[in-house]
């Protein structure tokens, strides 16, 4: 994701000391992990003429998941695996699974940048899910920012998909229904890790999640995937290549860079960046596979992305100010 809120989800509200390092680092960083996850959706879209997307799945968080393994196994063995990190990451595994099924499905049925903007509402299930969860969130919640940016995003991604010329119907409708269960299941993720792994170190608590993540989807691609998954081994050398290294690009190195970035440009610019992904996302699938977004779509797609960055902007004002008596 596309998951701005993933790794958010690890760290506490108000601002931190950020470690001494090289402001171009940070900048370097969060644009890599842009650029790692604007890659995903065109990767996955470039397999749907290649693979079923269960096996798609299935093959690229099972590598990923190789990937985040040795963190963890030397982490035991030094005696740093935060306690009962397994157990906690048990419900966050259980919604990422879904927004990763979702999310893997989505690009087969409609264009990788539309289908990134149907992905903004995330954010309005992670606004009502802190409503009910966070008593904290409800002061955030409340403030006139956040309320007008919730609005854009609403009125934005529902206008932009809803404007799309030839409507939205037959497989474009379902893939958007797909995109918006996977922004659900995000959300869903976020908030039980924020509230079942808060304070545990992100890079191993996502590790861990990962494995569980990864027995999943393999599970469904043996299940669901057309030979079980064994197609991927018919692909060209570059093409299964490819497939591994979207796994190492999205999963892996975009995560690793954006939790980085956040330690050298702490939360607030690191968020607003990764919004720009449907905008990275449509100029890429525009130039790759001809994917046209209209003048209006444009105009209402930057209407949602600029409420999520005035939600973002609330929330850190807000969390800067302490609450009043």
């Amino acid at each position: 994701m596309p998951r701005f809120a993933t790794l958010t989800s690890f760290m506490p509200a108000t601002p931190e000391a950020r470690p001494p390092g090289s402001t171009a680092v940070g900048i370097l960083t969060i644009l890599c992990s842009l650029a790692g996850w604007t890659s995903i959706p065109l990767f996955l879209k470039h397999f749907a003429g290649e693979i079923d997307p269960y096996t798609a799945n299935g093959w690229r968080y099972a590598f990923s998941a190789l990937l985040w393994l040795p963190p963890l196994i030397l982490a035991w063995r030094r005696g740093s695996l935060p306690p009962g990190v397994w157990r906690a990451a048990l419900w966050p595994a259980f919604f990422n699974i879904i927004a990763q099924h979702a999310f893997g499905i989505a690009p087969y049925k409609m264009d990788p940048g539309l289908m990134t903007f149907a992905l903004r509402a995330q954010v309005i299930f992670v606004t009502i899910g802190a409503a009910v969860m966070f008593a904290a969130e409800r002061r955030v919640i409340k403030t006139p920012a956040y309320l007008t940016g919730l609005f854009m995003v609403l009125g934005g991604t529902v206008l932009t998909l809803w404007l799309r010329p030839g409507g939205i119907h037959g497989e474009v409708g379902i893939g958007a229904v797909w995109a918006i269960i996977a922004g659900a299941g995000y959300a869903a993720y976020a908030l039980s890790v924020r509230k079942l792994m808060h304070g545990m170190n992100p890079l191993l608590a996502f590790a861990a999640v990962s494995q569980y993540t990864a027995i999943a989807l393999v599970g469904v691609m043996l299940i669901a995937g057309k030979d079980h998954g064994a197609t991927a081994w018919h692909l060209p050398n570059t093409q299964f290549t490819l497939l591994m290294l979207s796994a190492v690009i999205g999963i892996g190195f975009g995560h690793t860079c954006y939790f980085l970035a956040i330690q050298r440009l702490g939360l607030a610019v690191a968020n607003a960046v990764v919004q720009l992904q449907p905008i990275t996302v449509s100029l890429a699938s525009m130039m790759i596979f001809g994917e046209k977004l209209t003048t209006v779509q444009w105009v209402t797609g930057t209407i949602a992305i600029a409420g999520a960055g005035l939600i973002l902007w609330a929330q850190s004002r807000t969390a800067a100010r302490p609450p009043a008596p």
